[in-house]
């Protein structure tokens, strides 16, 4: 007979669930792990890995297509989609093996069904109740849509429905231009698609700084990628043909496929979660720095709680978790030092806070900004890509922001983040030796140049 009682109970095991869950197993702790899908949850299986792995696919059609100004000849013959989604599926299948193996190995109890909570440190599972000394809520997102806007997973589709598409769409209409919807319009312009991006605020990525949101529209311009900003959605009708868009200027536009990329909402409805007294809003859960609702013993970990939606906060939050259940006192999370990227081409990285959002904390006299520009970076040159790095500090004191525009730069994210996190001077980075060539030394030649040291810069 399974096991029923637990020191730790999850409901969910995408990557704020799991990662609760093989920490806590690696601190001793009996752990209890309810998922109804797949483990690895939405990242693994319908978001960050497959959508990463189409990402590249693109970048080797882009590459192949563009061979020739590398002085290597090579015929670019088109994408079959079935091979495509053959590699991707092969990438996620991998992982998941490896994750179900590291699970087993821990000796985590999966307890394989659609879970319901039923009290605070119960969750119901079939016929059968399991209980936990700690809950731990962390049952993800799904894809939103917009009131009156219907998906029907053929011509008016999520990302879901776009990661297992057959074929190259002739056109799209992408509703939404955050990072989903610019990374999906990005694969599928270097697929051969027309796409156009339909986005209600005034620029595309409007989270990141203005001056990284500029780059990536003169970029996707370049690109032919077209874009409608400030134009909010009307209405959608299908036909046999493909769709019609309506936006509320009175525009119409046409394509074989809309996409809403409009965000993703907190997968919460029907758990139980109110009936036990958990505090909600907008069907988000709240809880405090440290992942504690206002129910004793519940904790809740990733997109279900405001703030980034983003993979890595919801395991680093999982691990957090796992070390305040088992008493190690861990510090909280600062969100501000959580590292986003968008895999666009060009990416778009960064940490910290944007150049606006500095100035309303500080004043503009009270901080002060430096833009290196990639074309001073011999990798940058080698790999032909434009951009730059912009830092953001207080006057006289630690950075602050780290912008970061370019091909791989999310590469470049993990040294931004420690910049940012250990609250570093420009005169603290500055002195690090960088190797050459790489991308890395744009991030050490604007620290030089913040700290009065300019050498491939105009100070």
């Amino acid at each position: 007979m399974a096991e029923t009682d637990f020191d730790v109970l999850i409901l969910g095991a995408g990557s704020g669930g799991y990662a609760c869950a093989l920490r806590a197993a690696q601190l001793g702790l009996r752990v209890g792990l309810v998922e109804k899908g797949k483990l690895g949850g939405t990242c693994l299986h319908v978001g960050c890995i497959p959508t990463k792995a189409l990402l590249h696919a693109a970048e080797v059609a882009d590459n192949t297509r563009e061979s020739e100004q590398f002085g290597v000849r090579a015929s670019f013959e088109g994408i079959d989609m079935p091979g495509v989604n053959s590699y991707k599926d092969g990438v996620v299948s991998r992982l998941h093996k490896g994750l179900a193996g590291l699970i087993k190995g821990r000796g985590i109890t999966v307890i394989e069904g659609a879970g319901t909570v039923t009290g605070p440190g119960e969750v119901r599972v079939g016929d059968t109740t399991y209980a936990g000394r700690h809950l731990v809520l962390a049952s993800g997102s799904y894809a939103k849509s917009l009131p009156g806007l219907e998906i029907d997973g053929k011509r008016v589709i999520t990302s879901e429905h776009a990661l297992r598409l057959e074929e190259v769409p002739a056109s799209v209409i992408v509703l939404g231009g955050g990072v989903i919807g610019c990374e999906f319009a990005s694969v599928w312009r270097s697929f051969g698609a027309e796409v156009t991006i339909v986005e209600a605020l005034p620029r595309l990525v409007a989270a990141e700084d203005e001056a990284s949101s500029k780059a990536l529209e003169r970029a996707f311009r370049k690109r032919k990628i077209a874009f409608r900003t400030a134009s909010p959605f009307k209405e959608v009708a299908t036909t046999d043909e493909g769709v019609a868009v309506t936006l509320q200027s009175g525009d119409v536009l046409q394509a074989d496929l809309l996409l809403v990329a409009v965000g993703r909402g907190p997968s919460t409805a029907d758990l139980g979660y109110e009936e036990i007294g958990v505090e909600m809003e907008r069907g988000f859960v709240l809880a405090d720095e440290r992942c504690r609702t206002n129910v004793e013993g519940v904790y809740a970990v990733g997109d279900i709680v405001p703030g980034l939606q983003l993979a890595h906060r919801g395991f680093q939050q999982g691990i957090f978790v796992a070390e305040d259940i088992a008493g190690l006192d861990p510090q909280p999370i600062d969100e501000t030092g959580i590292p986003r990227v968008t895999y666009s081409q060009p990416e778009i990285a960064s940490v910290g806070l944007d150049e606006a959002a500095a100035a309303e904390a500080y004043g503009t006299e009270g901080i002060e900004t430096l833009t290196y520009d990639l074309g001073g970076n011999g990798k940058s040159q080698i790999l032909k890509t434009q951009g730059f790095v912009k830092l953001i500090r207080r006057t006289d004191g630690p950075v602050i922001g780290v912008h970061l525009v370019g091909d791989r730069v999310g590469e470049l994210i993990g040294e931004a983040q420690l910049i940012y996190n250990w609250e570093a001077h420009a005169d603290d980075v500055a002195p690090l030796v960088h190797a050459h060539p790489t991308q890395n030394e744009a991030l050490g030649e604007a620290h030089l140049a913040l700290a009065g040291k300019a050498l491939h810069a105009h100070s």
